[in-house]
């Protein structure tokens, strides 16, 4: 049966006229290079609930871009799952739109495509694999409602990106796109993306390729507004202590942002008939998954809980998004629940990863022990007379 629960995120335009955007133009805004070798030596792995790829769409697609050499991707089937590129759901749109942007930001990295029922088991199956296949990076698109899940499934899944971001491990996901009600009455945040282990990954709207322009986004003609809010599940982690989430109790959704809005969307291959504009939150994680593979390859560092570290960076390698809402929730200087920190100014987060740790402060010298003070009394009894000498003197 398939759960409602696990929806995938991607909001599909199917005309590319108006504004769109291809993965390396949206490379090059937020500040990665584009050239070949980006992502060398990294694997990054996407987790799907059903669909599939082309390999021979996704060779033209990366071709198309400049980059003839992507490696192909490396299909997992978990619990059976197959590799379906065509499967009646739709989902294939999700696992092409998560490869296409990934490829086409860190087109050296090796991709594999982890696909899974669409169960609790077949989700922790996908995600613990992963995990013991010692993967840089994983994205996911895929989610739910905090309120829809058992507690046990939540709580199994929570340990799974525990163990992952204690391996070093980025696991990036998508925020959702039914705005702070997640398509409910009242504010909800969606699981897995409301997990402390993980970068959550709200939207933006880019109406064009002018960091003045990005705003929350939130497109009230066809009801898609990127999620976030305050979980009612996790506690506040540390480094969310002097963030200012709503309540300060709880942790806040999301993290870090991207370019979400269909209206300024991603144009991706979607089949062989052509290529298609696809945006959500879906194209988010993937965006981070790949600026996580990048970051690691040039520090030689594992990112591990990259939302952690979001928070304690220099001002400036994260870009404020101030303007705009996703319902309840509205952009200020600083992190807020419609796009986190901000969206990345990549160049400045490698500076601030690459510069050394500052050296320890060395302990305060101990004093020597003081050099104790001998002193010899002699007492001589003469007659009457008493006579006490202390070290030879007479006193």
């Amino acid at each position: 049966m398939r759960l409602r629960h696990y929806h995938r995120f991607p909001r599909i335009r199917s005309h590319i006229a108006g504004t769109c955007y291809t993965p390396k133009q949206l490379a090059a805004f937020y500040g990665l290079p584009t050239v070949a070798g980006v992502g060398a030596g990294k694997k990054v792995a996407v987790v799907e609930l059903g669909g599939g790829f082309d390999q021979k769409v996704l060779d033209a697609y990366f071709k198309s871009l400049g980059y003839p050499s992507v490696l192909p991707v490396i299909f997992k089937s978990v619990d059976g799952a197959a590799n379906q590129p065509n499967d009646s759901a739709g989902d294939y749109v999700e696992v092409m739109l998560d490869l296409c942007v990934i490829g086409g930001m860190a087109p050296g990295c090796q991709m594999l495509c982890y696909v899974a029922p669409n169960t609790d088991q077949g989700f922790l199956d996908a995600v613990q694999q992963a995990v013991d296949d010692k993967i840089d990076a994983i994205s996911i698109s895929w989610g739910g409602t905090e309120d829809s899940w058992s507690p046990t499934a939540l709580s199994a899944l929570n340990k799974a990106f525990q163990a992952a971001a204690a391996a070093g491990i980025t696991v990036t996901v998508a925020s959702g796109d039914n705005g702070s009600s997640d398509s409910e009455a009242g504010n909800h945040v969606d699981f897995p993306a409301s997990s402390p282990y993980v970068c959550s990954c709200g939207g933006t709207s880019l109406p064009a390729l002018s960091p003045s322009s990005e705003v929350v986004w939130n497109d009230g003609t066809q009801g898609g507004a990127t999620g976030g809010g305050v979980s009612t599940n996790f506690s506040l982690p540390s480094f969310q202590a002097k963030a200012g989430v709503p309540g300060g109790k709880m942790r806040g959704v999301p993290d870090a942002a991207g370019c979400a809005d269909p209206n300024t969307g991603w144009l991706i291959a979607a089949d062989a008939s052509g290529n298609m504009v696809v945006g959500g939150t879906s194209a988010v994680a993937p965006m981070w998954a790949a600026i996580a593979a990048y970051l690691m390859q040039c520090t030689g560092k594992s990112a591990g809980e990259i939302s952690a570290l979001l928070y304690s960076l220099p001002a400036g390698c994260m870009r404020d998004v101030t303007s705009g809402n996703n319902g309840t929730y509205v952009a200020k200087a600083g992190w807020d629940a419609c796009t986190g920190q901000g969206v990345p100014v990549v160049a400045k987060l490698l500076t601030a990863l690459q510069a050394p740790a500052p050296a320890p402060t060395p302990p305060a010298p101990t004093p020597p022990a003081p050099t104790p003070v001998t002193t010899t009394r002699t007492i001589l009894v003469t007659g009457d007379s008493l006579t006490v000498k202390v070290d030879g003197k007479a006193v």
